[in-house]
């Protein structure tokens, strides 16, 4: 069993990927923490105490951060554009859910859930990795009780979705993104190169609710704004970026990758960029020396991906 916090800013994919990781087999959802980044940290929250609830899921819900690591960024516009006004693609929501938040903020339930199970945990963070960042500023030593940090976000050969070189997650907090990929983990990073080419139809998605029981059917529901955002770059469906992530978890093997220290460009023109510099490949002296080996997911069997995630949301 693999034992996954899952760090998320809910978010139409984020609920895909929560309803997989709460259906797998081999996974044991045992926290989801909140960030700011679809929308507030308010909503976000309030986005997944509502799945919480609708999917009977068990994991506690800490609520995270709702600023950048570096105070002096400021937060531009909610991507309402992608999301909808309320994150789920503009379903009904109630304003509150009557159910009760872990007490601990995020970075603290990421600490504290690590110390206890030692060795055992793989953070899964599709959203902003402002939460890890400063899990890792409060306790550094965690980095070497963690299985495995897996990131949805970044891009490294092929364009970036909010400006030229930037991938949305890693642009909305580069700083921490950069602390948590040259901190003494293992990062796995599944970004655009492999989930922009991986590709959900409205009827593959529409078969499955058919299929499926009411938590399909909402799923389903709220995914309907998102695909119609998408319809400038995808033919009637959407890209499944955060399911991408939690596939990697029971299914490497469907990923193909590269190795190397990565960085994240923090100011200027390539703000938010993510540059690996491949193991083995010889540089003069420069600023990813001596940092940790990552895993950059350059490939993928999409079809395989997309029957996986059929499968495991129809494991009611």
């Amino acid at each position: 069993m693999h034992k996954v916090i899952y760090d998320t800013d809910p978010g139409v994919d984020d609920a895909m990927a929560l309803l997989f990781l709460h259906r797998h087999p081999e996974i044991d959802l045992i926290g989801i923490t909140t960030v700011f980044g679809n929308a507030s940290i308010e909503t976000t929250t309030r986005n997944a105490l509502f799945l919480k609830r609708e999917w009977n899921i068990a994991a506690p819900v800490a609520k995270g951060a709702s600023v950048t690591i570096d105070p002096s960024r400021k937060e531009g516009m909610w991507p309402t554009f992608v999301h909808g006004d309320n994150g789920l693609g503009n379903i009904d929501v109630p304003a509150t859910i009557d159910l009760p938040l872990d007490p601990r903020p995020a970075y603290r339930f990421i600490i504290e859930t690590v110390r206890a199970n030692p060795g055992e945990v793989t953070l899964v963070a599709v959203g902003r990795m402002t939460n890890l960042a400063l899990a890792l500023k409060e306790d550094p030593e965690i980095a070497g009780l963690v299985k495995q940090v897996v990131i949805m976000g970044g891009n490294f050969y092929v364009p970036g979705n909010v400006t030229p070189v930037a991938e949305a997650n890693i642009h909305g907090d580069p700083e921490a993104a950069d602390i948590v990929m040259t901190a003494p983990w293992k990062v796995v990073v599944i970004g655009l190169d492999v989930t922009a080419i991986t590709t959900m139809s409205r009827s593959f998605l529409g078969d499955i609710a058919r299929s499926g029981d009411d938590a399909v059917k909402l799923l389903n529901d709220l995914s309907q704004f998102y695909i119609d955002f998408y319809k400038h770059a995808v033919e009637d469906g959407m890209m499944v970026h955060d399911s991408c992530a939690s596939v990697y978890v029971v299914a490497p093997e469907l990923f193909t990758s590269v190795t190397g220290a990565v960085r994240v460009v923090c100011g200027g023109i390539a703000d938010g960029q993510t540059v690996v510099k491949p193991d083995g490949r010889r540089f003069p002296p420069g600023d990813w020396d001596g940092l940790p080996s990552q895993i950059v997911c350059t490939g993928i069997q999409s079809d395989k991906v997309l029957d996986l995630i059929r499968t495991t949301l129809l494991n009611a």
